[in-house]
């Protein structure tokens, strides 16, 4: 009796695959937003596709794009997974990479409807992490990558450069300490290539099914630093705020307008009978949090700038957060500057000096116009004694 050979099976469990055509319709719009350095693409039905250059949205001189072309290119790069998310949901992420002049190019795509519609944002993940010089970035950033343990959040609204600034701060890490760096991110962005350290990056949904079974997985992954992305709701706070107690240096990103106002908003997810022991978790693990904003420049490059304001957890911080006296959260910034604290309006006043950013500019999106202005005709302000 004859046997066949059989092949060997895979232990490997399946993977979803996205079954992406040779060149989907949608990658000419990516690779013109790439051409034009572009950060987002725009779309929606029954206009041009739009791009935001330099912080202002600009159509394309293209013919409107009718509904059925839209879902015709947004099926042509979702996977089952996505798929099901979208019908379910009416919304779904992911990542999307497009080969472009001999580089691969990641996109964040975020599909959705509107009015019943479908309509897209993707934002362009630049190919290379620059440092925080790159960045025009403040020195001291450099000191929040040194910490063994704790939290450090990155504050800000959508499109800040939260993430482009957590992937600097990994990324110096990663050429400098020989430790184990472990991301769980929905979508993954940046690419890290391992220097010194090594570097595991999980996709929700690709790599693991959800973010909780993540967690419980890393606490046996031996990691010593995690970027657990957004802190978008209490469990997800409440598990990395964990990780952070148990010895973990964790990185997240948060959506809240400032440093100190961050505060109020990690409150705001848990009911008030929690708020106490909710300041004693902070008190005691977060480190720093960097409130930060994106803001237009009077020069070709860079377009924008980090406008940043940073609040590193010392004695004073931690006695206002735990006390409950977070109005005086800025004073006590004030008088940490000799630490490299700063608020806004110290990092607009300097990119004015440098000639980078418009008086005009600075005063519009400065949270104390007045105290600006002091500073830029040379009057010193000094932080008010607050204990």
């Amino acid at each position: 009796m004859s046997t066949a050979t059989q092949e060997p099976k895979s232990s490997a469990p399946p993977r979803l695959k996205r079954e992406r055509p040779v060149n989907p319709e949608i990658d000419k719009l990516f690779k013109m937003q790439i051409k034009l350095e572009a950060s987002d693409l725009h779309l929606q039905v029954g206009k041009p596709a739009m791009l935001r250059l330099k912080g202002t949205i600009r159509e394309l001189e293209m013919a409107p794009i009718d509904e059925d072309t839209m879902w015709r290119m947004f099926y042509e790069i979702m996977d089952d997974r996505n798929k099901r998310i979208f019908e379910e949901n009416g919304g779904a992420d992911f990542a999307h990479i497009v080969p472009y002049e001999g580089n691969n190019w990641r996109f964040r795509v975020n599909l959705f409807r509107q009015l019943g519609l479908p309509g897209m944002v993707a934002r362009k993940v630049e190919q290379f992490i620059p440092d925080f010089e790159g960045l025009y970035l403040p020195p001291v950033m450099v000191d929040l990558c040194k910490y063994d343990q704790g939290m450090v959040l990155l504050a800000g609204v959508t499109g800040s450069g939260k993430s482009t600034t957590i992937a600097s701060m990994l990324n110096w890490v990663n050429h400098q300490y020989r430790k184990h760096v472990l991301t769980i991110e929905d979508p993954i962005e940046f690419v890290y290539t391992s220097d010194k350290c090594l570097i595991n990056q999980r996709e929700l949904g690709m790599d693991v099914k959800d973010f909780h079974i993540a967690m419980a997985h890393a606490v046996r992954e031996d990691p010593d630093i995690m970027l657990v992305g957004e802190m978008r709701d209490r469990e997800t706070f409440e598990t990395a705020i964990h990780a952070a107690e148990t010895g973990h240096l964790v990185f997240g990103t948060i959506h809240a307008s400032s440093a100190p106002g961050t505060i109020g908003r990690i409150l705001d997810l848990f009911p008030n009978d929690m708020h106490k022991a909710i300041r004693s978790s902070m008190g005691f693990n977060m480190r720093a949090i960097v409130g930060q904003k994106l803001l237009k420049t009077i020069v070709d490059k860079p377009s924008r700038v980090p406008i940043v304001e940073i609040m590193k957890f010392n004695p004073i911080v931690k006695k206002v957060v735990l006390e409950a006296q977070d109005e005086k959260l800025f004073s006590a910034i004030r008088i940490g500057k000799d630490e490299g604290m700063q608020v806004f309006n110290d990092s607009l006043y300097d990119f004015v000096q440098r000639e980078l950013v418009s008086r005009a500019a600075a005063f519009e999106i400065s949270p104390n116009v007045e105290e600006l202005k002091m500073m830029l005709k040379g009057i010193e302000v000094k932080a008010p004694a607050i204990l």
